[in-house]
């Protein structure tokens, strides 16, 4: 994990813990090439440390999960609401969140019309990938945190794909299912997911799972204004862990960057479930300094 992940699941375990809910924990590691076991393990232990352990007796691995998405899967294509797609640009990272900054390729449905005889043509060649057919709808629903939102499904997203040629579930399908499984009723992650709330509200009606409610938060961005990624060394959890004994110099900067104190301190994240107010996160991306970590070593 990097400071983002940790910023966001801070969130998400304060939004559940301050009004008495669960956090829950998934494993999203759809991608077998990318998310090697040993992966997961380490988040977990750095979540333990950190103190944000979840209420979930058994924490699901999406990659153990294919039948379920299976199923489902098959649900939709009876009925209707999928095609095969044969498109040289296959997203081979579909089973990746999509986020904002990475540039979303909305599909224009080529295959979508394809005959009976074309498909069987093509797929001598190829393996499809299956795309959900998205109508011309207007999806609106409020944020927890910035209100008011909505999004063209036919012209903000363009069909998805919920299966690749290899087989993997795509995250929308799988992040949807899971959550209508798990009886997830908020969803709290970075705006640059806002608008996969969208495509994602559409699924939990099409498989009639109630909808929980979302809560985006501003993003952690460089002095540059670039989203932190895993490889600055900086903000790696493990270069972090180096220097803090202990979770609380680091809990406690977070909570600070959320808004929630307004005066750097060590706390344990227990600590600051009776002080926190979503209200006082910010409403804009949140610089971190270049140097913040010198703060957390500071006696």
């Amino acid at each position: 994990m990097h400071l983002g992940n940790i910023y966001t699941a801070l969130a998400a375990w304060l939004c559940a813990k301050s009004r008495g809910g669960d956090f829950l924990l998934r494993m999203e590691d759809l991608d077998p090439m990318r998310c090697p076991r040993p992966f997961a393990d380490k988040i977990r232990a750095d979540l333990e440390w950190l103190g944000l352990t979840w209420d979930n007796d058994v924490v699901p691995y999406q990659s153990e999960r294919s039948d379920i998405y299976t199923y489902y899967f098959e649900e939709l294509r009876r009925a209707g609401h999928l095609y095969p797609c044969f498109c040289s640009r296959a997203q081979l990272h579909v089973a990746d969140a999509p986020h904002a900054s990475d540039g979303r390729f909305v599909y224009k449905g080529t295959c979508r019309s394809l005959t009976p005889d074309q498909v069987a043509a093509r797929a001598k060649r190829r393996h499809p990938a299956y795309r959900l057919i998205l109508p011309d709808e207007t999806i609106a629903f409020t944020d927890g945190h910035y209100g008011p939102q909505q999004y063209r499904l036919a012209t903000d997203w363009g069909d998805i794909i919920v299966r690749r040629s290899d087989g993997v579930f795509a995250y929308q399908l799988a992040v949807t299912i899971d959550d209508g499984l798990m009886g997830v009723t908020q969803v709290v992650r970075g705006w640059d997911l806002m608008s996969s709330a969208a495509p994602q509200l559409y699924l939990f009606r099409l498989f009639g799972f109630p909808a929980p409610s979302y809560l985006h938060l501003p993003l952690l961005v460089s002095p540059a204004g670039e989203r932190l990624a895993k490889r600055e060394k900086a903000a790696d959890v493990g270069f972090l862990r180096s220097l803090c004994p202990e979770p609380e110099p680091l809990i406690g900067y977070l909570a600070f960057l959320l808004g929630q104190i307004d005066h750097y301190e060590p706390l344990k994240a227990a600590d600051l479930i009776p002080l926190f107010d979503a209200k006082k996160i910010p409403g804009h991306d949140i610089v971190v300094p270049g140097n913040y970590w010198e703060k957390l070593t500071r006696k």
